[in-house]
């Protein structure tokens, strides 16, 4: 990120309005160019200011967060949008990627990951979470638009990995899997590492987003 980067800021939530103006007015290369609270203003004012990166709340009132990136995309498609959330839903991110956004940082990571997120989207990469992310995104486009095959691959899980699989794609902590299934949280990690392998993903996010665009799982 070479140039200075313009912000537009679209969270219903006033503290993190604050905080994340607070967070980018110490590097001089990021300029915060306007703040809203609604997926409407988010449209108009987005429309408006062309900033290089809309930083958008999925809850927004008046109009959700995936309603107004369609409207935003479709209006002006190289405007670059970063999600901000409270919380992950997998099947959310999905929907959000096909649509077009470059990523999503969550609200109790936005100290450590926002600034990152906002270089690596600036420079034409995608963000989940709390790393930089290319390759699953480019593979993820291409599965959710290829026609579901008639024999569903199930990449070796046996059924007690796809069940701590189902759990993880609805957001659920290892201690959550354990009490839920009667199991200590080192064989909960264990059953996570051994479905690590299988599908060749590194992280609970990876996890989930493979599962759904394979239908591994169901959203």
């Amino acid at each position: 990120m070479s140039d200075e980067v313009s912000i537009l800021i679209a969270d219903s939530h006033p503290l993190v309005r604050i905080g994340v103006r607070n967070l980018l007015g110490a590097d001089e290369r990021i300029k915060v160019v306007g703040e809203v609270e609604d997926g409407d203003e988010a449209i108009t004012e987005t429309l408006d200011l062309l900033p290089d990166i809309v930083l958008l709340d999925l809850t927004m009132p008046r109009l959700p967060g995936l309603e107004a990136m369609r409207a935003i995309m479709s209006g002006w498609p190289k405007i670059k949008i970063l999600l901000l959330n409270r919380t992950i839903r997998a099947q959310h991110i999905i929907e959000a990627l096909q649509i077009g956004a470059r990523g999503i940082v969550l609200h109790e990571g936005l100290d450590e990951s926002l600034e990152p997120a906002i270089r690596c989207v600036s420079d034409g990469g995608y963000w989940l979470g709390q790393e930089r992310v290319e390759g699953l995104v480019n593979s993820l486009h291409q599965l959710v638009h290829e026609q579901a095959s008639p024999e569903q691959k199930s990449y070796g899980l046996t059924r007690r990995e796809v069940e701590v699989l189902r759990c993880i794609v609805d957001g659920c902590t290892n201690r959550d899997v354990a009490t839920q299934f009667g199991l200590s949280e080192e064989t909960v990690k264990r059953h996570l590492s051994n479905i690590f392998d299988k599908v060749g993903v590194s992280t609970r996010l990876e996890l989930a987003l493979f599962a759904l665009a394979n239908h591994l799982v169901s959203p």
